[in-house]
């Protein structure tokens, strides 16, 4: 039974190299591509129903509200982006069979993007003490971009402290092909950080 368990789960060197030489695309990546396609519609309706707002009416912000600040959102997204970096080169030290480099990657990227976050968190509370989201659409649409944009970031952030956990306990074929998982989420959830954060400061 154990030699059984070990054929299944390769590690280290030979789970890259089982990963390299197959030519068939992972069921898991074709999933992470498939739910990346519909997240995008999502976004872009939001985005698209943001400027049909916008351009609809007389005045945007509504209601006196403030136009929003520009400096620390910019600041905040290119930190996030940034960490496209360590994670594309995570997932491909894990294809590479270099198990530490990887969650040592993983684990930098980890610590930006849950920074980003709670700043982002700690910026929307004080938003929400300006404006209420049932008062205006401007307040709807705003805080239900931000807020859906910020879920997906802390989706992220659950995938990769998982990711990290399950590579301190070996590698494996199955391991890589999460990683790079972890890497395709991350490219998405940090475009569309651009997409959402020019929507956010538009106004001003």
């Amino acid at each position: 039974m154990s030699g059984l368990a070990r054929r299944a789960e390769p590690s280290g060197a030979t789970a890259a190299a089982l990963a390299h030489r197959r030519r068939a695309i992972p069921n898991g990546i074709w999933g992470a591509l498939l739910f990346v396609a519909t997240e995008t519609a999502l976004f872009g309706t939001l985005i698209g129903s943001y400027f049909y707002l916008r351009f609809t009416s007389s005045q945007w912000p509504q209601g006196g509200v403030a136009a929003p600040s520009v400096a620390l959102p910019l600041a905040l997204t290119a930190a996030l982006v940034l960490t496209t970096a360590p994670v594309l080169l995570g997932a491909r030290a894990a294809r590479a069979g270099r198990r530490d480099n990887a969650i040592a990657l993983f684990a930098l990227a980890l610590a930006v993007q849950a920074s980003y976050l709670a700043w982002q968190i700690v910026a929307l509370h004080d938003d929400l003490q300006r404006f209420s989201p049932r008062a205006t659409a401007y307040g709807a649409i705003y805080v239900t971009l931000l807020v859906l944009h910020h879920a997906h970031v802390a989706l992220g952030l659950a995938l990769e402290g998982w990711l990290i956990a399950r590579l301190s306990r070996g590698l494996t074929r199955y391991r890589v092909t999460t990683a790079q998982v972890v890497a395709i989420y991350w490219v998405f959830v940090n475009a569309v950080a651009i997409a959402v954060v020019a929507t956010q400061v538009s106004p001003s």
